[in-house]
């Protein structure tokens, strides 16, 4: 049998994020004996999924921060390049910086390049302008671009020539029981209670601030509700201390990265998803395959939505007129969602056989 082609992934780290998830889900289901994932990390750590990639025949490669203004990081992007001439194709999901490394890709002699576009915007920071400059680079290094919804394409691409690749997840995972509801409600003491849910990495862009002002609200309509808020970050001080300044402690649960996010939505009555912008969420696919309720700001694209049970709610509304709209499915029954999910083509396995083919065809 002949040796898989072995595809480069850029990326900044493989920690349990959106991007890092979705890279996970396609990894996890393609035919690893025709093709190998590899990854080109910007981080020295290790990571939350490192184990299982190296579980799965892949390699990760550690450079420094991305600095497009660094010497030594593009001597090191360089010296890489040179280093490893068995990559013919590199995938990489730097957003607007992705141009810095496919150029050094493509001086190194790569045949094919792809720049993937996960967010439709970014935090107007210090680095805005710089990144919105080095976006325009994108398009002259890639050979194919890809993205995760129409509008994460045209924000970063500037062109509707781009192909959008669903975050698909494995709908298996996702399908909602009732025992495993069950079950996630004992282990965290929350029997008989209102969950109130929210999966994503503790930055600007999740809005977690909004998020505990609407569930404070939430309290205190119905006391025996609780938020589960999953994930980890650098915020995420800030939004503890926030709970313990409104009397919410024994109210908020913080559940860290957890492994095991399709079982505790099942233990979750409602999903809140206030962000500022998205490209087309992972969590979202998920929530919807789960069965729950999703209520989400008019700043996540439409294009999310793939059953009946999105609401879409304007940030400028207050967080008492959300709290409104949560409570609203207070006694909503979970359905099972699965094949609305498959219909809209987010199930993995037939994405991750039209990836595996694309990259073939490559070669």
């Amino acid at each position: 049998m002949s040796e898989p082609i072995r595809v480069l992934q850029v990326v900044t780290y493989m920690g349990r994020g959106g991007l890092e998830t979705m890279l996970m889900n396609y990894y996890r289901n393609i035919d690893r004996d025709k093709v190998q994932f590899d990854f080109l990390t910007h981080r020295y750590e290790r990571w939350d999924y490192d184990d299982e990639i190296e579980s799965l025949g892949g390699k990760i490669y550690h450079l420094p921060k991305l600095n497009p203004f660094s010497k030594s990081y593009l001597n090191a992007l360089d010296k890489f390049f040179k280093e490893h001439k068995e990559y013919q194709i590199v995938h990489c999901h730097q957003d607007c910086l992705s141009g810095v490394v496919l150029k050094v890709a493509k001086k190194n002699g790569v045949k094919f390049t792809i720049a993937h576009s996960h967010n439709a915007n970014q935090d107007k920071n210090l680095k805005y302008i710089i990144k919105t400059l080095a976006k325009k680079n994108i398009k002259k290094y890639s050979d194919k671009l890809f993205a995760c919804g129409d509008e994460a394409g045209r924000w970063m691409f500037n062109t509707d020539n781009f192909e959008v690749l669903n975050n698909a997840i494995d709908t298996d995972l996702y399908t909602y029981s009732k025992e495993k509801a069950d079950k996630i409600k004992k282990e965290f003491g929350i029997e008989n209670k209102f969950v109130v849910g929210h999966v994503g990495r503790f930055n600007s862009q999740k809005n977690h601030e909004f998020l505990i002002d609407v569930f404070n609200e939430v309290q205190k309509i119905k006391e025996d509700s609780v938020m589960m808020l999953v994930g980890d970050g650098d915020l995420r001080p800030e939004i503890e201390q926030k709970v313990r300044d409104l009397g919410l402690s024994d109210k908020v649960i913080f559940t860290g990265v957890r492994s095991d996010v399709n079982d505790l939505m099942q233990g979750m009555d409602v999903f809140l998803f206030p962000s500022l912008y998205e490209g087309l969420p992972v969590t979202m696919v998920e929530a919807q395959a789960s069965g729950l309720k999703c209520i989400i700001s008019d700043k996540v694209p439409l294009e999310c939505k793939m059953t009946e049970n999105v609401l879409v709610v304007k940030l400028k509304e207050s967080p008492q007129k959300w709290a409104q709209e949560v409570l609203k499915y207070e006694k909503y029954e979970r359905q099972n969602t699965k094949e609305e999910i498959v219909k809209a083509n987010f199930d993995i396995k037939a994405n991750a056989k039209y990836l595996q083919e694309f990259y073939l065809n490559k070669c």
